[in-house]
């Protein structure tokens, strides 16, 4: 495993990881693995590649051989390249979103990623979002957050982030997708989704997105991890 000092947080869909991640990383100038991306750009690509959303093999292939660049754009925000395609909005989508829960629930897909996601973690630090980061990816993290909110607030962001995209979506369907998701995320047979032992849970079901900043940065603080 790395030695370099690294903060994983974990959640269920629409939970806020993705945004509390990148902020973190940003604000204590570490670098940053979005491990959903990769599920995401997995179901995209095989879709790109007409493959059938149960073709374990073909999206193994993928998983092991795709070409992914992480980028940063003008203003600050991620860029993400696939095949020297620019597929950050495609990736977002709830059709990219449900497969990726899907391909994620299969352990070759898992074990091909795996040391990918690993090779991530570099000086000075690393601050990785996902589902399972603190329990399989990085079980010796340094800082483990599960961060959670209720499932009404978490559609309700989720359905105001595609509104802003110009996206026609449906608060109901979101809702139904998001409790769809839940459940295949934690009762997969496969690094289900659930807090680590030692993780630190925050709902942010009543908090703003600068408070849950402040709470993870704080915890750092304690634990020496940074200034």
């Amino acid at each position: 495993m790395p030695s370099t000092l690294i903060v994983t947080i974990d959640g269920p869909s629409g939970s806020g990881k993705g945004t509390i991640a990148r902020a973190v990383a940003v604000q204590v100038g570490w670098h940053l693995l979005d491990s959903g991306a990769l599920y995401r750009l997995v179901a995209l690509a095989g879709l790109k590649q007409g493959l059938k959303p149960d073709d374990l093999e073909g999206h193994t292939r993928i998983a092991g051989s795709m070409d992914v660049r992480f980028d940063v754009g003008s203003d600050g925000g991620e860029v993400v390249i696939l095949a020297g395609e620019e597929v950050t909005s495609q990736i977002r989508s709830e059709s990219a979103g449900s497969g990726a829960s899907r391909v994620a629930a299969w352990p070759p897909v898992r074990s091909a990623l795996l040391d990918r996601q690993r090779a991530f973690a570099k000086p000075p630090g690393l601050v990785a979002d996902g589902r399972d980061m603190g329990t399989v990816v990085f079980p010796g993290a340094d800082l483990k957050i599960f961060l959670t909110a209720s499932p009404a607030e978490r559609a309700l962001r989720r359905y105001k982030q595609l509104k802003d995209k110009g996206s026609d979506v449906s608060l109901p369907a979101l809702s139904r997708e998001i409790t769809e998701r839940d459940l295949r995320d934690s009762t997969r047979a496969v690094a289900p989704l659930k807090p680590a032992p030692d993780a630190e849970v925050i709902d942010s079901t009543s908090l703003t997105i600068e408070q849950v900043i402040d709470r993870v940065t704080a915890l750092g603080r304690v634990r020496a991890l940074w200034a």
